[in-house]
Formats: C-alpha cells, structure tokens, sequence
C-alpha cells in the first residue's frame, strides 16, 4: 500500500502575549489566523526566558474546567499544586496531564529554588479538549519523569523523538489520553530525516520552536515560532537540510477531531452556554474546592 506524506496547507507565525502572573508566550493558536486545531484548543510555549534571583514568576490560583492541560519542561523548575491536595514538582524534561474534568483550581508556581538561585524556563502548555461525554469526568493527573517519557533515535542518530502521547517510530507512550491525540518532541539533526505513520483521520501541526525544519515531499520550510497545519496524508516526514546551521526542534501535535461546539470563557471549555454557565457558578461557589497551603 502506497503511503501518503502529508504537506502543509497552512503556515503562519506565532503571536506573543502575556498571561498568569505576567510572563510572556508565544501562541501558535489560537488566533486570528489560526482559531484552533481541533481538538487542540491552545498551544503556549513560555520562554526561554532567564530570571535573576527572586524574579521568577508563574500562574498563581485559577481554576479548569471540560478539557485537558498537558505542561511539558524543556528547562527550568516549576511546582503544581491543586484542590484535591495534589503537589507535583516538574524539572526540565518533566510533563503532566492533567485532566481538569468537572473542574478543579491549581497553580504553577516556581519552584522555591529557582525563586532564590533564578535560571531560566523554557517549555509549554497545551490544552487538549474534552468530548461531551467527558466533561464532567472526575480530575485526575498523569506527572511524567524525564525518564518516563520513552526516547527513539534512528540508526544513524541524527533524529530523535521524545514521546510524550501516541506513539513514533515505533515506540509507544505511557500516557493515557482520553481523546485519541499524539505529541511528540522531535529534534532532528543536519541531514537528518524521519518519516512516520500518523493516522488519516488526524488533523495534524507542525510547531518549530528552535532552526528550522522542512515538511513534506516538497521540503517546505518552518522556522522556529511558526506553526505548520498539515493536510491529507497518512505519514509525516520531517529533515534538515545537510547545510543547516544546527538541529531543527519542533513539537508534532495530531489529534482526532471532535466535530463538537465549543463554548469558551477563560478556563472553561464546554459544549454550551447553558453548561458553560453552570461551570463559572460550579467555581465561584466553590464546588471546585481551592487549595490548602
């Protein structure tokens, strides 16, 4: 069976903006250019930016609601705490999955070393949508090691994966997504190229967050902050030119699509207004608990 290798059909930069307690992303989408990636809702890339000591900042209190947020750290410190008592330490190459569900309030904070010694942070939040039938599905957390997340290189090392959901080059994550979607972290070499399968029936993009990558059989070019919607196909194939600078890193998003309607406000994603509704009141009364310190 002849296999397809997807192209890109959109390409456009990254927006940045600020959020939490102040800090500065880079937002692929959604924007006015690129309203989402069902059912991808949002993509952040924080950094890298280095605070001096007692600089460091993060996302103080604030509550989730009907979808999924999945933080991964490429460097720097960072301490998750929520309403049900959970407390979670991330380091670079660490990742969490957290499932908000029916609702809960977390933060994400500096750790309390990085606040004394600074350092930098570098890494991203990605908000994965919930179907209907599991909006209201209880909170849970999946915290990821480094070396939990499985690594494949080829046989001339000049591509590497980090498997965060779904599967690559064979090697499949640990993680269990409640929408099938796959997340990967390629980093590929000069002269490198990497082709794998992903599903059909999967809307696909491409973020290069450092050099430059090329796409497709027609090698179209991505730079770091621009993002890639690929079209059609049942494979991707990823490579650097031989002449690069130096490596192309990009994050691999692909997910079935809902096909649901989306109603948003802030932290909450649900199908209506009436739902959404019932969930600013579920938070403001308190059913999603708060945090104990």
């Amino acid at each position: 069976m002849t296999r397809q290798i997807r192209e890109v059909y959109h390409l456009h930069t990254a927006h940045q903006q600020l959020e939490g307690g102040g800090f500065m992303v880079r937002r692929p989408f959604p924007s006015t250019k690129l309203e989402g990636l069902d059912p991808f809702l949002m993509l952040d890339e924080l950094g890298p930016v280095t605070y001096g000591p007692g600089e460091a900042i993060g996302a103080p209190d604030h509550p989730h609601c009907g979808f999924e947020t999945v933080t991964y750290l490429l460097q720097g410190e960072t301490v998750h705490e929520d309403s049900l008592g959970h407390r979670c330490e991330l380091s670079a190459g660490c990742a969490q999955w957290m499932t908000a569900g029916q609702g809960i309030v977390h933060s994400e904070l500096p750790s309390a070393a990085m606040l004394a010694r600074g350092g930098t942070m570098h890494g991203f939040q990605i908000w994965v949508n919930l179907p209907a039938s599991h909006k209201r599905m209880p909170p849970r957390h999946q915290d990821l090691t480094a070396s939990e997340i499985p690594v494949v290189r080829d046989a001339a090392d000049l591509v590497t994966v980090r498997v965060l959901a779904g599967e690559a080059l064979g090697q499949q994550a640990i993680v269990r997504t409640v929408t099938p979607v796959e997340l990967h972290h390629w980093t590929v070499q000069p002269g490198g190229e990497a082709v794998t399968p992903l599903s059909d029936r999967m809307t696909v993009g491409v973020y290069v967050f450092s050099g430059h990558l090329t796409v497709g059989h027609h090698a179209t070019a991505i730079a770091a902050g621009q993002i890639a919607v690929l079209g059609a196909g049942d494979h991707l194939r990823l490579s650097v030119s031989p002449d690069a600078d130096g490596p192309g890193e990009a994050l691999v998003l692909a997910g079935e699509p809902l096909g649901e309607p989306v109603a948003w406000y802030g932290p909450f994603v649900m199908n209506t207004r009436q739902e959404l509704e019932k969930a600013i009141l579920d938070y403001q009364s308190g059913k999603m608990g708060r945090i104990s310190r």
